[in-house]
């Protein structure tokens, strides 16, 4: 059992790790847009629930829309996949921290995938390895 567990490719492992907690980036900030606008409930959610400190309602949530739509696709397509997972990683210890500390089991869980993908890579299914293979030849 153990040889064909060790046979499952890294690879698949790291595409789940890329796909599910951007899903869940993707849907959170679909929740934020009517179209190409960012909502007057969620400028009011950032102004009312979330309270971040240091950074107007208005920006935090127009940031939060925009990084919840552009690093959710870069990681589903594998590209710049290191740095998108860092910027999610950042976003999920600031939802953590200052928004919703009990929340700890399922922010662990997206920061564990993050991680895994800022170590390790976005594995052979993704852009970044097909950029890296041609800069090899």
């Amino acid at each position: 059992m153990r040889d064909r567990l060790d046979a499952v490719p890294l690879s698949l492992v790291l595409l789940c790790a890329r796909i599910f907690p951007a899903a869940v980036f993707w849907q959170s900030g679909q929740t934020k847009v009517e179209g190409w606008q960012v909502t007057d409930s969620a400028v009011a959610l950032f102004h009312e629930e979330y309270r971040l400190p240091v950074i107007d309602p208005w920006l935090a949530a127009h940031l939060a829309a925009f990084a919840e739509h552009f690093f959710p696709v870069l990681l589903v397509i594998g590209l710049a996949t290191r740095l998108s997972a860092l910027a999610l990683f950042g976003m999920t210890m600031v939802i953590e921290i200052l928004v919703y500390p009990d929340a700890w089991p399922t922010h662990g869980v997206w920061a564990t995938c993050f991680l895994l993908l800022i170590l390790r890579g976005p594995g052979a299914v993704s852009l970044d390895a097909l950029i890296a293979k041609r800069l090899r030849s």
